[in-house]
């Protein structure tokens, strides 16, 4: 896609997105994601952050936090949070339409809202889902480079294949699936393995960390 069409499609999945947090309880927004220990208003938060950190303010951060990531984006997260679920969620949308990001890898960000949206939507059963035009792109980032995650890495040696569209990828041992589990077992969500088919799930399985 060109740069204009990701930034597109980024501001609908989010605008997707903020339009299924609305009907949340309470104990929905506290519930786990799938995003480690992050519950699933911090990972709104956490995309909130995203959202507003431009290049400057991240170089910023990530010396004040000593180059840690994981410090960097628990600060940024905690700065995003606000006072209750409401806040988290007026928050998010005023960043909807936001255009500002750490780097020029447009298609990273994208990658941000799927697989963190998913993150979300899985563990409370939403029906949303990201569109697969933009699954599509997010696969074929992160199987190209190890950068917001490592997905280059993870996929060494194997053969992707997407059942629901145009994704192919590698040569090795194959492994099957939809595009967007393809897309989250790359982010080390190793829960879409079980999604997958092939020779090649184990292997991949097992770099995800299960």
């Amino acid at each position: 896609m060109p740069r204009a069409d990701i930034w597109a499609a980024i501001h609908r999945e989010r605008a997707a997105l903020a339009d299924e947090l609305a009907d949340l309880t309470p104990a929905q927004w506290s519930a786990p994601s799938l995003c480690g220990q992050w519950s699933v208003r911090e990972v709104v938060a956490h995309l909130t952050a995203a959202a507003s950190t431009g290049r400057l303010r991240w170089i910023r951060s990530m010396i004040g936090a000593r180059f840690d990531a994981d410090l960097h984006n628990q600060r940024r997260l905690r700065e995003h949070l606000g006072t209750g679920p409401a806040e988290t969620l007026e928050r998010f949308r005023a960043a909807v339409p936001s255009t500002a990001a750490p780097s020029g890898h447009t298609a990273a960000w994208l990658g941000e809202v799927v697989v963190h949206g998913t993150d979300i939507r899985r563990p409370l059963g939403l029906p949303g889902a990201p569109a697969l035009s933009s699954v599509i792109e997010v696969a074929r980032f992160f199987a190209a480079r190890d950068f917001t995650v490592s997905g280059r890495t993870a996929i060494a040696g194997l053969h992707l294949r997407a059942t629901d569209g145009p994704f192919d990828t590698g040569t090795g041992p194959s492994v099957r699936g939809s595009t967007l589990a393809l897309v989250m077992a790359m982010a080390g969500r190793a829960e879409y393995c079980a999604e997958l088919g092939g020779p090649g799930v184990p292997t991949l399985r097992e770099r995800t960390g299960v």
